[in-house]
């Protein structure tokens, strides 16, 4: 070392970067949580010079808690924040929806493991099988990897959060035999969502093979009225318990589709509850400096020069943690990721999130981040608590605790040498409370950088976008086996399936299709080569 650091372009003495720390590094002791925003390079009037922005978007973010119509295209309200304190709601009748369903939450758990609620053989429930994708199942999965103990959890915690069948038969294969003890969360606001439907048939007909009745198994976490509350109803499922069109799904975790898995897996609800409503009151302050939650947004916006221009790496130095990344992924990148803002411009915003944990990371990236293209910056979370009960020693006075302190210094050193900037923010351990607390502030940041920036946090056409080009390639499908069910015995070309379906403008879709559907034994397409992939031949067999 030779004295010196670097924050971007700019250097510092030891001693002037000490200085520096001691100015940005900030406590909130309520919530146990320290921000260091110390090697971010920012100009010295940054925060004076963002205190009209910032002021506005702490405004507009009041206005949203209140009951705001914040979500303007589907005219609907964005009250995530009301469901760890109810009191907010604009309503008494949404008030007493939130209590009614915690209240429901925690008796349901509680029959759960008394056994008082039990499968349709009379044995008690030891396994939760949640199926859903992205919010209704991202969440849900952080939770329970941070919070969850084998040796006092009350029941083992699985997941479908894909529509991929190998997947799917892989989970299965872990409790196949338990299935009698098996209890299913199928989590749809809309009841529409083909990846979590296919997930409930999936699991519906490995019931059936066991001879057991899946609806006798079966909770839905649903929209009022939705096609899985129709459907759950109409079947005679155990329970159903409510999603709000008020509630976004990437922001759904601590509403029933985070608290009912975590409740049953034995996690203590009210605590996670508690982490996030202290959070929010933390982040309600209008003082830049008193508000952790506006000081990352303010930092986004000035390392990404208020565009998305560098990539966030997300590096918890913690196991519990690291699923964070990928809840964040969601979180931040489907509600940052906006080709228009507010006014209508094309503005294409965006926040890339990735990330690893400490100290795997240094082994796996850290010599890019560090030597490699400058496009990111990091946001270390360091926690302090190494581990309940004592550590042994591995070097003399030396535990693997402080080694992991040791290389998550180290890393935020060798980085900060190249000029690479980080954000840090340091807990007292991983419990409930403080993964209520990191899953409120992220939340709170995310709105207030797309205020910052004019953009609407909460919604996702693009989303929708997805999914309307995926039913469109499942209606080509459809078309493509009519066709050579019409042409049994007819080997053809792909090109001559498209031509004869009609679909000129899909003829890579057709391939794709074909290729696909013959490289499954089970859906009868047989496949012959030809001199090219493109005069290879389809037939039903």
């Amino acid at each position: 070392m030779n004295g010196f650091a670097t924050v971007a372009h700019m250097t510092f003495t030891k001693e002037q970067l000490w200085e520096r720390f001691k100015q940005f590094y900030f406590e909130f002791p309520s919530i146990d949580l320290a921000v260091d925003i110390s090697r971010v390079h920012f100009p010295e009037n940054y925060l004076d010079s963002m205190k009209t922005p910032i002021q506005k978007a702490f405004i507009a973010m009041a206005e949203l808690e209140k009951g705001g119509i914040s979500n303007p295209d589907e005219k609907r309200m964005v009250g995530h924040y009301w469901l760890r304190n109810p009191k907010l709601a604009p309503t008494k009748a949404i008030e007493n929806e939130i209590n009614t369903m915690i209240a429901d939450v925690k008796t349901f758990a509680s029959e759960v493991h008394e056994g008082k609620i039990r499968g349709e053989r009379g044995e008690a429930f030891k396994n939760v099988l949640v199926i859903g994708i992205g919010g209704s199942a991202l969440g849900p999965q952080f939770v329970a990897h941070a919070l969850g103990n084998p040796t006092t959890d009350k029941m083992d915690i699985f997941f479908f959060d894909n529509t991929d069948p190998d997947g799917m038969d892989k989970v299965l294969s872990k409790i196949i035999t338990e299935l009698g003890q098996t209890l299913c969360l199928v989590i749809s606001k809309s009841g529409g969502t083909k990846e979590t439907r296919n997930g409930m048939l999936e699991a519906q007909t490995a019931y059936q093979k066991a001879g057991l009745s899946f609806p006798k198994h079966a909770v839905a976490v649903t929209g009022l009225g939705s096609e899985l509350d129709q459907y759950a109803e109409k079947n005679g499922w155990i329970r159903r318990f409510p999603m709000w069109d008020w509630v976004g799904g990437r922001t759904s975790v601590l509403s029933a589709v985070g608290l009912l898995p975590a409740a049953l897996q034995g996690v203590a609800i009210n605590e996670i509850l508690t982490g996030a409503k202290y959070c929010d009151e933390a982040t309600r302050s209008n003082n830049v400096t008193d508000n952790p939650a506006a000081l990352l947004s303010l930092m986004w916006h000035a390392i990404g020069n208020g565009k998305g221009e560098k990539d966030m790496v997300v590096l918890p130095y913690k196991d519990r943690l690291e699923l964070f990344s990928k809840y964040l992924q969601q979180l931040i990148m489907e509600s940052i990721g906006k080709e228009f803002d507010l006014d209508g411009n094309i503005v294409n915003q965006g926040i890339a999130v990735y990330g690893n944990k400490g100290s795997t990371d240094q082994h796996a990236y850290v010599q890019q981040l560090r030597e490699g293209i400058h496009n990111f910056f990091v946001t270390f979370i360091e926690v302090l608590k190494d581990r309940n009960g004592e550590s042994i020693e591995v070097d003399p006075g030396v535990t693997s605790g402080d080694y992991l302190s040791g290389f998550f210094l180290g890393t935020r050193e060798a980085l900060f040498e190249k000029g690479r900037q980080s954000i840090t923010l340091t807990i007292g351990g991983v419990s409930p409370r403080s993964v209520g607390m990191l899953i409120a502030l992220f939340e709170r940041a995310v709105g207030l950088y797309a205020f910052l920036v004019n953009i609407n946090a909460y919604h996702q056409p693009g989303v929708e976008a997805g999914k309307k080009a995926a039913g469109a390639v499942i209606s080509i499908q459809a078309k493509v086996l009519n066709y050579l069910r019409d042409k049994k015995g007819h080997p053809l070309s792909s090109s001559q399936i498209a031509s004869g379906i009609g679909a000129h403008d899909a003829f890579e879709t057709v391939f794709k299709i074909c290729e696909h559907l013959s490289a499954n034994p089970d859906r009868g397409v047989n496949k012959t080569p030809g001199k090219t992939p493109f005069e290879s031949t389809y037939q039903l067999a």
